[in-house]
């Protein structure tokens, strides 16, 4: 049976987050996060290879045999990858230079593989599609949101260089958080940074997590002492 839609969404954006809990695809992770529109790019990237690579390999589930299972998959992977670079080679050119080697990278994303094995092999075409869309987004999301603190940090400014991504209508999108006067921090925009960005992103996830069972936890038993004792005493007619 196929799990519901309402936990593979929860799954996906929070409860086993590709990036947050199962620490898959790390490495692009942290080599692009310098900045926002990068780790858009690559997200949204992931994102789409993910939610493509999960409905192919739902739609053929029952038609590869299990000795070839999972280098169907790495074609099905690498055939979308492919894809990608060549829209973004298209349409992002230099976003695509800045990114590199990290878009065809995609292929051996842990995370994407994964989940088609994991997933989408044992699912409906539905459920497989919003998997992945939900693992992508929740990777991605990871991505801007380390992207931000750490060109916040380093740059003092948020959304530099948009128009890579958008064009010339995101030119003017930049943000300057601390004014003009603001001395760039290095070593957030190097890897050390990123790192330390994504250990504290893992511990604040963490300390939410054990906050939200603790007062679960407090509620079954207010529920529980709060129980009423019923008497039966007397004579029964």
């Amino acid at each position: 049976m196929s799990p519901s839609y309402g936990s593979i969404t929860k799954d996906g954006l929070w409860g086993n987050n590709p990036a947050l809990v199962q620490l898959l695809g790390l490495c692009p992770l942290l080599a692009v996060t310098a900045t926002v529109v990068n780790a858009l790019g690559l997200g949204l990237a992931t994102l789409l290879v993910l939610m493509g690579s999960n409905i192919a390999v739902s739609l053929i589930r029952n038609y590869v045999p299990q000795t070839v299972r999972l280098p169907a998959f790495v074609m099905i992977i690498a055939s979308l990858v492919t894809c990608a670079e060549l829209l973004m080679q298209a349409y992002t050119y230099e976003l695509y230079e800045i990114l590199g080697i990290f878009i065809p990278l995609i292929v051996t994303n842990c995370a994407i593989l994964g989940r088609a094995d994991a997933f989408a092999s044992k699912n409906p075409v539905l459920p497989s599609a919003l998997d992945g869309f939900m693992m992508g987004l929740g990777f991605a999301l990871v991505l801007v949101l380390l992207g931000a603190i750490r060109e916040i940090i380093g740059q003092g400014t948020i959304f530099s260089g948009m128009d890579l991504l958008f064009g010339p209508m995101a030119a003017d999108w930049e943000i300057s958080v601390f004014g003009e006067g603001y001395v760039d921090f290095l070593f957030a925009v190097l890897p050390p940074g990123a790192f330390i960005g994504m250990g504290l992103l893992i511990a604040l996830k963490n300390i939410i997590d054990r906050r939200l069972a603790a007062k679960r936890a407090a509620a079954k038993i207010a529920v529980v002492s709060g129980s009423k004792r019923v008497r039966v005493t007397g004579e029964v007619s």
